[in-house]
């Protein structure tokens, strides 16, 4: 996922957030690794987030066919 090319850049982050990523990566990774893997997991929840909106939508506004082809399976099994 996000595969490609490196490319070097410069950020500004709190001195607190850089302590915490530290903290956190140790010795067992870059800071450039731990914040790119950080970013990663980022987008692809907002990938994620904006897919699940999308499919929400769809289902919305079908809702009313949907909710009755449900209504109409039922009726074979139970009444209502």
């Amino acid at each position: 996922m996000f595969l490609g090319m490196k490319v070097k850049t410069s950020i500004t982050i709190s001195e607190e957030t850089l302590k915490t990523i530290d903290e956190y990566s140790g010795e067992r990774v870059s800071r450039s690794e731990f914040i790119e893997k950080a970013i990663q997991s980022y987008l692809a929840q907002l990938i994620k987030n904006a897919r699940d909106a999308k499919d929400l939508d769809l289902i919305n506004r079908h809702a009313k066919s949907l909710n009755e082809e449900a209504e109409d399976v039922l009726e074979y099994q139970v009444n209502l």
